[in-house]
């Protein structure tokens, strides 16, 4: 007898119940891990996503309603606030204070993206270049933007005042005017003012921004550009502007999605006057809600703004999608 023979004699044949228990070992195991994983990974979003259900869509749920209600004052005591339906929103939209209100906010929203774009993507390109104490200016660059926005507003409403403001002080003691200019109190300078203070505080946000796209760009990049032949300017054409395409296009929906709601400026310096003449939509829904406490049609209002902020950044990313994926 040979020895194959007697292996295939001595071992003993698998049931049929037994078949494949090897494979399924490994089986339960992987699903077993699988279920860890997702486990660990709701673990650590759960906690954000709870938090952001709490005070960002809890409170636009609440805002969103509101629009469509009779909120008063009187409903902080009574509880009842009766279905509006569309009123508030055809009180608003027919008011002659918001056809003002929608011009002043798309004047100062396209004032202030230009300015802080343009002052931000001009300061990151100086700011590529190394030089002497250049970290040191970065991080004084950031100061507009760290001041509390209510601080920032006193501090430019006594530099602009009209009798005794700094900037006015100057202008005369140069012999450039003869007399204080009334910055604020202007219905014709007031939203040019407004609009500068905001270019001010907006500014470092977009240079850091932007400086930081420009860091990811390869230098290789310009040095086969300076081999070719090619200028500054169809360098930053053809390179630099190519390349930082995806960071515009954060850098802009976000700076008009901020700049949309901006209160404290507003009302820090000129209080949404004079004559209406710095009234944006942001003030008319805080002047309604809180002023003449109709807290319907100011949510009404802050909810057009919602809308409005929706709606500009699906179109824009919309157009700028294909450009960003190549």
């Amino acid at each position: 007898m040979s020895i194959t023979s007697v292996h295939e004699t001595t071992t003993p044949p698998t049931a049929p119940g037994q078949r494949g228990e090897g494979h399924a070992a490994p089986r339960v195991s992987a699903r077993a891990s699988a279920w860890r994983r997702r486990l660990v990974t709701a673990l650590f979003i759960g906690p954000a996503v709870l938090y952001m259900l709490l005070f960002f869509g809890y409170p636009v749920v609440q805002n969103v309603i509101m629009g469509f209600q009779h909120y008063t004052i009187t409903t902080f005591f009574t509880g009842e606030a009766p279905w509006a339906g569309w009123s508030n929103y055809t009180e608003v939209l027919t008011s002659p204070l918001f056809r003002t209100a929608a011009a002043n906010t798309v004047i100062f929203t396209v004032g202030s993206i230009l300015g802080q774009f343009l002052c931000g993507l001009g300061l990151a390109l100086f700011f590529r270049r190394r030089f002497p104490l250049s970290g040191a200016l970065r991080s004084l660059i950031l100061l507009p933007w760290l001041i509390p926005l209510i601080v920032a507003s006193a501090v430019w409403k006594w530099l602009l005042d009209t009798d005794a403001g700094a900037l006015n002080r100057v202008l005369i003691g140069s012999g450039l005017v003869e007399s204080g200019i009334p910055w604020l109190s202007s219905t014709g300078l007031a939203l040019f003012t407004v609009i500068m203070v905001n270019i001010w505080i907006g500014i470092p946000f977009n240079a850091v921004i932007l400086h930081g796209g420009l860091q990811t760009i390869p230098q290789e990049l310009y040095e086969a550009g300076s081999i070719d032949g090619t200028s500054r300017w169809q360098a930053f054409r053809h390179i630099t502007w190519p390349m930082l395409r995806p960071v515009v296009s954060v850098v802009l929906v976000l700076g008009v999605v901020y700049t949309l709601k901006v209160l404290d400026i507003i009302l820090g310096l000129t209080e949404g006057g004079p004559a209406n003449a710095t009234q944006t939509l942001a003030t008319q829904a805080y002047q309604l809600s809180f002023a003449t406490f109709d807290f319907g049609q100011g949510a009404a209002v802050s909810n057009i703004l919602i809308l409005i902020s929706l709606l500009f950044a699906a179109v824009y990313l919309r157009l700028n999608r294909r450009p960003v994926d190549e």
